[in-house]
């Protein structure tokens, strides 16, 4: 179900009749759910607590809330938490992480029991997230007319992958399971928000795109859909509820489902799908965790495949460092013989060794130098980056294997990559160009110039051409940030080129 507040009749006040598919939708919604008399509703909101490595699960007795950002204060919702299904998901994550964490040291490829530690639970709710958001109360609003008769569990998604919001759903119908209850799993969420040039948040080509293969998705119950669209198509139409709606496959994993789009519109801009879904029965064939990581393997077969010399070496550098704890080393150096060379191949399927053959370097690797940055990607989100504005080694090689290793295992922003990881990452290495002084910023172009903001010895560095960075003003934001400048503090600008290498 959506969640636009405009669908309030004191908040629309006539407005929301442009989208009457929708509120007839809800409530043919809300008329099953009251006729399934549910004693649990567990909702996925993406405007709940959200953190980049935790799904929150609400705590406490109850909560409370009102359309007040919105203009009606007067329209209020309290609802009541089922703590016994809050506590029993939050056992049944906590024994995973237990139990993973009793077997990591027999355990080395980091492949773990059942839901690998996974990270859920009530831990985190700030003062201003304890009250209920509109995307949980709008759906609410349509079924609360019906029907009260439930207790909530409200569910916040987070930062991490498909895979992991799909164990969350698969968690989420165990503990069901296991307590015996009736439950419907509503997953709130809209779908793009730039599907329109007057819309509020303009126009995206990729908008309607999404839309028509979520829908598509949705009619079909293609719930490997959900879980296969690549993160630089989804920031591009600005999507809302995909992650909510990777949460519901997974409480629906291995079940035979009948699949009723009831409807899709967008007249402000926006995108809103209702979908209901009814359990027919089992089928194991429609274990879409298990099909992911096949799909994850042809792809990350394909893209391994096509690196060219300078990922190849970044990723041999990496997993060298990572299985032995040592420095990749280049066949000319010392103590190398015509056996240690290997190949990025060989590396992958099982570490054998500590050299990389110059042969299959190109000249200018060996003996040109420049600054490089490597970064590295694992299911479509940043795992590491670090890189040298200016070359601190004899070569771009050299640079390379420092950087690799810098980047997966010294990132402030995240914990060191761990061999279980090393088959699932995706690398790029960008060699930097002359770095040039520049007047300002209308010499600069976020597609074709990297920037750099100095004040005082500090520097922050924006690679070009990054996803999500569309503008100049956010490109020197963000390394203005980076270089702990502050935002009325007088700078100087520079601009670089790179070499983009995948």
């Amino acid at each position: 179900m959506p969640h636009p507040p405009i669908i309030i009749p004191k908040i629309g006040k006539g407005e929301e009749r442009k989208i009457q598919k929708t509120i007839d939708a809800c409530k043919e919604v809300a008329n099953r759910i009251a006729a399934l008399k549910p004693q649990t509703i567990v909702l996925t909101s993406p405007h709940s607590v959200l953190y980049s490595d935790y799904f929150h699960i609400s705590s406490g007795s109850g909560a409370k809330g009102s359309f007040s950002q919105f203009g009606a204060p007067q329209v209020q919702m309290e609802v009541t938490y089922d703590e016994e299904f809050v506590r029993q998901l939050c056992n049944l994550a906590e024994r995973s992480a237990h139990a993973n964490s009793k077997n990591a040291s027999s355990n080395p490829e980091g492949v773990h029991d059942r839901y690998s530690s996974f990270p859920a639970g009530t831990l985190g709710e700030r003062e201003e997230y304890k009250t209920l958001d509109h995307g949980v109360m709008v759906p609410l609003s349509f079924v609360n007319e019906l029907y009260t008769d439930y207790k909530l569990v409200r569910i916040g998604l987070s930062g991490l992958s498909p895979q992991e919001h799909y164990q969350l759903g698969k968690m989420i119908t165990e503990v069901s399971n296991k307590l015996n209850g009736r439950v419907v799993f509503l997953a709130s969420g809209d779908l793009s928000h730039k599907l329109t040039d007057d819309g509020p948040y303009g126009f995206s080509p990729d908008g309607p795109v999404f839309d028509k293969q979520v829908i598509e998705a949705m009619a079909n119950a293609d719930f490997l859909k959900f879980l296969t669209f690549e993160p630089e198509f989804c920031d591009s139409a600005a999507e809302c509820g995909l992650r909510s709606f990777m949460i519901m496959a997974g409480a629906l994993d291995c079940k035979e489902v009948k699949a009723e789009l009831l409807s899709h519109e967008g007249p402000f801009g926006v995108g809103y799908g209702v979908a209901a879904f009814e359990v027919e029965g089992d089928n194991p064939a429609r274990n879409f965790d298990v099909q992911l990581q096949e799909y994850e393997k042809r792809k990350l077969a394909g893209i391994k495949s096509n690196e060219d010399i300078y990922v190849r070496l970044a990723r041999f550098s990496l997993e060298t460092y990572v299985r032995s704890g040592k420095t990749a080393k280049l066949s000319t150096d010392p103590g190398a013989s015509k056996s240690d060379n290997v190949n990025n191949i060989e590396c992958n399927n099982g570490f054998n060794g500590g050299y990389f053959s110059v042969s299959e370097l190109p000249l200018e690797m060996l003996h040109e130098r420049a600054g490089v940055f490597v970064s590295i990607h694992k299911d479509g989100q940043l795992r590491g980056c670090i890189g040298t504005i200016g070359p601190v080694t004899e070569s771009i090689a050299r640079e390379i294997i420092r950087n690799a290793v810098s980047a997966g295992t010294e990132d402030p922003r995240f914990d060191a990559v761990k061999i279980g990881e090393l088959d699932n990452l995706v690398y790029s290495v960008d060699v930097l160009g002359p770095i040039e002084d520049i007047k300002d910023k209308s010499q600069l172009d976020v597609r074709r110039y990297g920037v750099i903001v100095s004040c005082k010895g500090r520097r922050g560095l924006l690679l070009p051409n990054l996803e999500g960075v569309d503008t100049v003003d956010y490109q020197i934001d963000i390394a203005r940030q980076k270089g702990g400048i502050g935002k009325n503090e007088k700078y100087t600008l520079q601009r670089f080129e790179v070499v983009r290498h995948k």
